[in-house]
């Protein structure tokens, strides 16, 4: 059974008339990264933004249409909560949804964290940036051609 992910792809393709490699070019994205998205059972994890946002340009979609299947594909179920005057956050929204999934014991290390890093703020009275220093997924993705979140395990 294929997840909504591969159904929006496929369905995308089979209305344009495209191939992997025409939304790969579009988009600016690896063909095995979109042949991988439109083919892999289920997803294990969420692809990275700079994916979903190469697959949305690719598939000439808007982005939270694609970020909505993806999670869906990784059994994960977004919800954007607006304030008004405000832009729902794709990244809190991920992390909200996937908080769900943690076990007791992790759920407990997260909040433990969160808390740490709002201390920090309050702090110094700055934003704190929780990147490790060693480079992200994204380098990943631009240095290999290959999204982590979307390579086999």
């Amino acid at each position: 059974m294929a997840n909504a992910l591969q159904e929006l792809v496929k369905s995308r393709l089979e209305q344009q008339g495209w191939s992997y490699g025409d939304v790969a070019r579009r988009g600016g994205i690896p063909r095995s990264t979109v042949h991988h998205l439109a083919t892999a059972g289920r997803l294990t994890r969420m692809p990275q933004q700079a994916t979903l946002e190469g697959l949305a340009r690719g598939l000439e979609l808007p982005l939270d249409t694609v970020r909505r299947a993806a999670a869906e594909a990784c059994g994960i179920h977004l919800y954007f909560e607006e304030t008004p005057g405000t832009t729902a956050d794709p990244e809190v929204a991920t992390l909200i949804a996937s908080v769900q999934r943690l076990s007791p014991a992790d759920l407990r290390h997260v909040t433990a964290l969160v808390e740490s890093l709002l201390r920090n703020t309050r702090t110094t009275g700055t934003d704190t940036d929780t990147g490790t220093g060693t480079g992200t997924d994204a380098d990943t993705t631009r240095e290999t051609g290959t999204d982590p979140a979307t390579a086999p395990d």
